[in-house]
């Protein structure tokens, strides 16, 4: 057994030269722990005129009701990130039809890529993260138990655009937008 201490790893909170960050930064080789925002994908997805929304089943926000979306996995491209993450919760096979909106949302440091969705089949069913799922019309929504802020913002982009073909993504309401 050597008495030769460890490599501590990236353990330092300091601004690397040329950069204007604080990053952690391991004292021993130099190596800088880059941290960057985490990618959200997910789908408003409709049978007929109902939208697929999840009760959640873990937290944040236990029990309440969203979008089938999640962190998107390394080598995923965002297209098969929001098809797999309606799969994990709510057992839904999607069609997509494009990228209805694009969220900021740096308090929490993420991007979220949220997209337009069809259906395939009505045949959907609490994945392990949903405690249950369901198709709602519009007047049934339950908007008083909606988990995140992103979830009314898609939803009332998907009311927007019904019926029509998708221009450019949305963007943060001008109330949250950053840096305003």
């Amino acid at each position: 057994m050597s008495d030769a201490p460890k490599p501590a790893g990236p353990t330092v909170r300091a601004v690397p030269a040329g950069d204007d960050r604080m990053r952690l930064i391991c004292p021993d080789c130099g190596y800088i722990a880059y941290e960057n925002p985490k990618i959200v994908v997910g789908s408003v997805a409709l049978w007929d005129d109902r939208i697929l929304l999840c009760r959640r089943a873990i937290e944040p926000r236990k029990g309440f009701w969203t979008l089938p979306a999640g962190y998107l996995e390394l080598n995923e491209t965002v297209e098969e990130g929001a098809l797999r993450e309606a799969w994990e919760e709510a057992r839904a096979r999607l069609e997509l039809d494009g990228l209805l909106a694009v969220y900021s949302i740096p308090r929490i440091s993420q991007i979220q890529l949220i997209y337009r969705a069809r259906l395939l089949d009505p045949d959907v069913s609490a994945g392990p993260e949903s405690a249950e799922v369901g198709l709602f019309d519009w007047a049934a929504i339950p908007w008083d138990d909606i988990a995140f802020p992103s979830v009314h913002w898609s939803l009332s982009r998907h009311r927007e655009t019904a019926g029509r073909p998708l221009g450019p993504p949305a963007g943060n309401p001008e109330a949250d937008t950053p840096g305003l």
